[in-house]
């Protein structure tokens, strides 16, 4: 490492925090300076990925550490929002910060005094940065003379064991449309660039999680559902989801259409759950079926095996990182701000909302819309 290397504190090293530990080894202008992690076996599976970090034993003593130059949070859910608060008091780096931004209606009014008293908050929102759907979203609006009707469609896997079990409950998650689907929210503000107005949708737990209990509570967590939205610009959204399908060929599969064509993005899930007996895991692909002249055209878009081998996000923590370092060297602009980050969050606490209460909820009226 050269005294240019972008040092970064990371802050939760589960799961995610160690894919993106593995990421950021990638990059030939960054290196992890410290971890605050306070669960041992997670703290010494982050060290042996990064050997020099330093770790910490707290949050301060993170951003006291010498060569700290930015902040990575990849905690509990319920964490975050507290986390950032306590950067911004203590010492405002630049920070990226795990989707979901905050996962309680409660919480939403905090964001706008973070805006002020840190420089640079970037939401890690991993989809926009998958290979097939950053073509998807640069194409869209092309192959179709603009998006009437969006579709995204997810088939997985259940949700998997985190320390302490924390992501089986609403109180730590926000809940399912909040912790899994604050992704796929995100992508349909950015597909069809405009804001939501009304969401509408139904959900349960059919599934998963119903043979579990911890202490003397049970899982309550959605496993399946729907969700329409409607936005402001008259083009209809809609979410499928289902947390038992890991059977699937693809994870992710998303369709856009419009009044000159179609164009459809799959995507298949980590390749580390992808059956063996099977052979070679899918290629993403991307196809356009335009109506004049007719015909579908498929183009696959494979993904660097290192980066495939690094997460399980099918490459996109490497270049959302890449993309990060730059806004931290002041190359580049942040590409998921606050604002995002509250609106993906916001949709999916309404989709919560919807499928409880059985209603349609307005976003404007139910909502502190941002300014």
């Amino acid at each position: 490492m050269t005294k240019s290397s972008i040092g970064y504190g990371i802050v939760g090293c589960g799961m995610m925090g160690q894919e993106h530990i593995r990421n950021i080894a990638l990059l030939p202008d960054a290196h992890v300076a410290a971890i605050f992690e306070p669960d041992p076996g997670m703290m010494a599976a982050s060290l042996g990925l990064a050997p020099d970090a330093r770790p910490a034993v707290s949050i301060a003593e993170l951003l006291a550490t010498e060569g700290v130059d930015c902040v990575l949070i990849a905690s509990p859910n319920h964490r975050h929002l507290s986390q950032l608060e306590e950067i911004a008091v203590q010492r405002p780096l630049p920070v990226l910060v795990e989707k979901p931004l905050f996962t309680a209606a409660d919480d939403e009014t905090r964001i706008a005094a973070l805006k002020a008293r840190l420089p640079l908050v970037w939401v890690a929102m991993e989809y926009r940065y998958m290979p097939p759907v950053a073509a998807f979203v640069e194409q869209a609006g092309g192959v179709t003379g603009g998006i009437r009707m969006l579709t995204i469609r997810e088939h997985r896997f259940p949700f998997l064991a985190k320390v302490g079990d924390w992501n089986r409950f609403n109180r730590n998650t926000g809940g399912t449309f909040v912790e899994k689907c604050c992704h796929f929210f995100d992508l349909m503000r950015l597909i069809l660039r405009s804001d939501p107005v009304r969401v509408m949708a139904s959900a349960g737990q059919a599934i998963n999680h119903l043979d579990e209990c911890y202490g003397d509570e049970t899982p309550d967590i959605f496993d399946h559902g729907y969700v329409l939205v409607d936005f402001a610009s008259g083009a209809r959204a809609m979410l499928e989801l289902c947390m038992f399908a890991e059977g699937s060929r693809y994870q992710e599969e998303i369709c856009a259409i419009g009044g000159s064509g179609k164009i459809e993005c799959r995507v298949p899930g980590p390749s580390r759950f992808w059956p063996r007996h099977l052979g070679v895991a899918p290629v993403p692909e991307l196809i356009v079926s335009p109506r004049n002249p007719s015909g579908p055209r498929l183009l696959e878009i494979p993904v660097d095996a290192r980066l495939l081998e690094a997460g399980d996000h099918n490459g996109s923590t490497y270049f959302e990182h890449v993309r990060f370092v730059a806004a931290v060297r002041g190359q580049g602009n942040v590409e998921v701000t606050l604002q995002d980050g509250w609106w993906a969050v916001v949709m999916g606490l309404a989709a919560q909302r919807s499928a409880c209460e059985g209603r349609a909820v307005d976003l404007a009226s139910e909502f502190a819309m941002p300014e």
